[in-house]
């Protein structure tokens, strides 16, 4: 019986291990107001150490570009694309290229028009493709959202 529960113990860390390694990336969102009824929903990616994600830049090299699938709502109009902080560009010996590419935190920003005062909800898929210097992850959708208050 000893053994019995020594061996599930050892399992159930092994599994909780696992799944931390492979979730190197994680995502949040939040809503600012700015001024003449816009505001900005902005989107972090916290990058677990020797990590990095890709930027939204399209390359032939290989890498899955991140990017956003924003679904607004009636009475808020997305202003512009989501724009990103700075990316570096680096070698990435897994595509054999120079790709840019995001460590640590990624910042991702979209500008919104609201044209009503009542309250929204913001839905938002991030696919992105996650390596590090020896494996890269298959491409992962993340969906998030976030609220945009009631104008008083």
């Amino acid at each position: 019986m000893r053994h019995l529960f020594l061996s599930l113990f050892l399992l159930v860390n092994l599994i909780a291990f696992s799944q931390t390694q492979l979730s190197p990336v994680s995502w949040s969102v939040s809503y600012t107001d700015l001024p003449d009824n816009e505001g900005e929903i902005v989107f972090k990616a916290k990058i677990d150490p020797k990590w990095h994600i890709y930027s939204q830049r399209p390359t032939d090299a290989g890498p899955i570009p991140t990017s956003f699938s924003i679904i607004s709502p009636a009475g808020i109009e997305l202003l512009g694309h989501v724009q990103e902080n700075d990316a570096h560009e680096e070698f990435v010996a897994a595509f054999d290229a120079k790709v840019f590419i995001f460590e640590k935190e990624a910042v991702f920003k979209q500008k919104i028009k609201r044209k009503t005062t009542a309250g929204a909800t913001i839905s938002a898929a991030v696919e992105y493709m996650t390596c590090n210097d020896r494996q890269c992850l298959p491409p992962k959708t993340v969906d998030l959202t976030v609220t945009v208050p009631a104008k008083k």
